[in-house]
């Protein structure tokens, strides 16, 4: 089996006051919350944004899956839109003890070097902190928490600990070297 050692980092805020925002780009960039949970769109969203960095982990999950998951109490997906455009998404999860971590945030390649990024994140980071304000019956949150990895972009950990981010973790292990898939598997570009 082939496989690459991979390095995680874990990073974590733990008070709203960690946020330290990032300029917004201009230019007719907008974030919008994808109220009704959708699996074709957040499909869409996960295989073109994690195409060409090596997202694997939910391209065989089920529709059934996919529902389950946007599904649960807590589950946000917020998108950035280039004059009507989708450029990128966060997507949270709000997990028990006032903890929400950002699963999955990113940016289609083509909006990659736009300062949308930054933006996007600091938006994300902040609807984190006020996610109890959104799911009834929910503690306030108390920890914003976000792992990245040596298969991520060059920037994400650079945005990360530019937004506050601490690090609190650092795992590396050894992964089957998957090909990258590409947002369109099987074609060529």
């Amino acid at each position: 089996m082939n496989t690459v050692t991979v390095t995680t980092w874990h990073l974590e805020q733990t008070s709203p006051a960690d946020l330290r925002p990032a300029a917004e780009p201009g230019g007719g960039v907008r974030i919008v919350r994808a109220e009704v949970p959708s699996p074709e769109f957040s499909r869409f969203l996960y295989a073109s944004v994690g195409g060409d960095i090596r997202w694997t982990d939910r391209l065989s999950m089920s529709y059934a899956q996919w529902q389950e998951v946007l599904g649960r109490p807590g589950t946000e997906t917020w998108v950035a839109y280039d004059r009507g455009t989708p450029a990128g998404y966060v997507e949270l999860a709000g997990h028990d003890g006032g903890e929400v971590e950002i699963m999955y945030f990113g940016l289609i390649p083509a909006f990659r070097g736009r300062r949308i990024g930054g933006h996007l994140l600091t938006h994300g980071v902040r609807r984190a902190w006020d996610l109890a304000d959104r799911t009834p019956g929910r503690a306030p949150t108390e920890r914003v928490r976000v792992h990245t990895c040596s298969k991520d972009g060059a920037h994400a950990m650079d945005n990360y600990l530019h937004r506050g981010f601490r690090l609190f973790r650092t795992t590396t292990a050894e992964e089957e070297n998957v090909p990258t898939p590409g947002p369109w598997p099987g074609a060529i570009a």
